[in-house]
């Protein structure tokens, strides 16, 4: 009874679009037997009528259906608004289901007060639309348009079925589906940006895996654990060591061992190495902050929403994902990916407020927040990078403060840097990538705050501490960064989480900027 409910509810959906004539009644039963297959096409705006436009793959089903698709994409689709999609059922034997997408308006690109590639977005967005659509009529292999831009494609497709679900009964999980391109003629460049959006869009997923991941399942010697196993099932030329607490305290790593003191969890301070470029040419040094759960210690968090902190270690899963990422995209440059991991809890032995400790560099550090933890990990981690190697450029990554949530929202990850050439690039990046920052300043008016302190050298939070939280906290960090060394810092809290605001992620952890990361490398290789 329940088949055949199912099926009558085929043959009404069917009913919708065709004239049950012959042949198309044929094509129909012969769809049923392939139903577990479907498509995403693409149409832009007409700008000259109300019509729409195919893409030349979506030309090409169409002419695969003998113009039925286009038949019915002028009788349905002619308000078919940006972003959205509408599902066929029944036009070619091939495919049980055809999801036809709007990409928007063809001429489409660089918005430069949005400060995004519009025209990449909107393909994001419309092929997540319909991939989605296919996945939930039961499609378990879907097809994809690379609508003139097959990076683009691929990283909107993946990204949209991400589900962190593992944890749940495995009759509540989303079904997996086969996601592959649609390419006729075999063209090799969209082959190559399918590969590349592929490896991005994994690569972010990654992240997001690892930032919902419950702190009593990712720990800092499970979060190790996952790397070393990454990197053995893959094979890529990545070169991982977790170094213990004795080995950070015999590099007097006070800052970031004052953290770890409050968690009975040992801390592991990670270096992750690519190789990409020959011996001898100066790597890019990428800090990832990873606190894998934030109580905020004895100046402890509010209980509401304190669950969000297992993603506090989002930098140090950036991190990693890019390495895996770029290794697998053979981008020639040397990268060293620092990776300080602990807990910040409470316990007898955790650092207290107005307690003085010690960074790598012999700076004195009085903690007047122990919710300020981050900047001592990163403190630590910047003095290493600049002494034991001779980096052409660092990046640190860190889900910091609230306050860059404050003054951004989810909108853009705030960048501070030292360096125009860096800004640059981060934001030519971030453009391509459609995952933005901004840049905030970097003014002395914040480093006096942080540096004016009543028992050492400097607080780890500024004067006043509700205001410019985001400033300050870069300030202190550039206190460990040498004079010489170009440096970025971005904050990531803001963007820590989805809320739909971006359609092509769904709610959760975004796993961002892990695509900008890697673009702006990929830049960088090229100066």
């Amino acid at each position: 009874m329940a088949a055949s409910m199912r099926l009558c509810r085929r043959l009404i959906l069917h009913s919708r679009y065709h004239s049950l004539n012959g042949p198309r009644w044929g094509r129909f039963y012969s769809s049923i037997v392939n139903a577990e297959s479907g498509v995403v096409v693409g149409v832009y705006e007409d700008e000259a009528s109300d019509g729409v436009i195919f893409t030349p793959e979506a030309t090409k089903v169409n002419e695969r259906t003998q113009g039925q698709l286009g038949e019915h994409v002028n009788r349905y689709c002619q308000n078919l608004k940006k972003g959205k999609g509408r599902v066929f059922y029944g036009l070619n034997e091939d495919f049980s289901k055809i999801a036809v997408v709007s990409l928007g308006k063809q001429s489409a690109g660089v918005n430069d007060l949005e400060g995004v590639d519009e025209g990449r977005e909107n393909i994001r967005t419309a092929v997540a639309t319909g991939v989605r659509q296919l996945r939930d009529v039961g499609c378990k292999t879907v097809i994809v348009d690379p609508c003139s831009d097959a990076e683009a494609a691929a990283e909107g497709s993946l990204l949209s079925v991400f589900e962190y679900d593992e944890l749940k009964a495995e009759s509540s999980r989303k079904p997996k589906i086969n996601i592959s391109l649609l390419n006729e003629d075999n063209s090799s460049e969209y082959h190559d940006g399918w590969r590349r959006g592929e490896t991005l869009a994994n690569a972010q997923n990654f992240a997001r895996t690892l930032m919902e991941m419950p702190a009593n399942k990712l720990t800092p010697t499970s979060f190790s654990e996952i790397a070393h196993n990454k990197r053995q099932r893959t094979d890529l030329p990545i070169t991982i060591q977790a170094h213990s607490r004795k080995w950070a305290a015999d590099k007097k790593m006070g800052a970031f061992l004052s953290v770890a003191k409050g968690s009975d969890e040992p801390p592991i301070f990670m270096d992750v190495r690519y190789n990409g470029a020959p011996q001898g040419v100066d790597p890019l040094v990428l800090i990832g902050k990873g606190v894998t759960f934030d109580s905020g210690g004895i100046s402890i968090k509010p209980a509401a929403g304190m669950d969000l902190m297992r993603g506090d270690m989002g930098g140090a899963a950036n991190v990693l994902a890019a390495m895996f990422a770029m290794a697998r995209l053979e981008l020639p440059v040397n990268v060293v990916g620092l990776i300080p991991l602990c807990e910040n809890m409470v316990n007898g032995s955790a650092v207290r407020p107005g307690d003085v400790v010690t960074a790598m560099n012999g700076k004195t550090i009085q903690v007047d927040n122990t919710d300020a933890e981050g900047r001592l990990l990163l403190a630590d981690a910047l003095c290493y990078a600049t002494t034991s190697f001779k980096p052409t450029v660092v990046i640190d990554l860190a889900t910091l403060t609230g306050a860059i949530d404050v003054a951004l929202g989810s909108a853009a990850t705030g960048v501070f840097t030292n360096s125009q050439q860096v800004w640059d690039m981060l934001q030519q990046a971030s453009v391509s990538t459609g995952d933005r920052v901004w840049r905030m300043p970097l003014f002395n008016h914040y480093t006096k705050q942080v540096t004016e302190a009543h028992l050492a050298d400097v607080s780890n939070i500024g004067k006043y501490s509700r205001s410019g939280g985001s400033c300050t906290a870069a300030a202190f960090l550039r206190e460990f960064v040498t004079d010489n060394t170009k440096w970025a810092h971005l904050d990531i809290a803001g963007v820590m989480q989805n809320k739909d605001e971006i359609p092509y992620l769904g709610k959760g952890m975004s796993g961002r900027p892990v695509r900008t990361l890697v673009d702006f490398v990929s830049r960088f290789t090229s100066v």
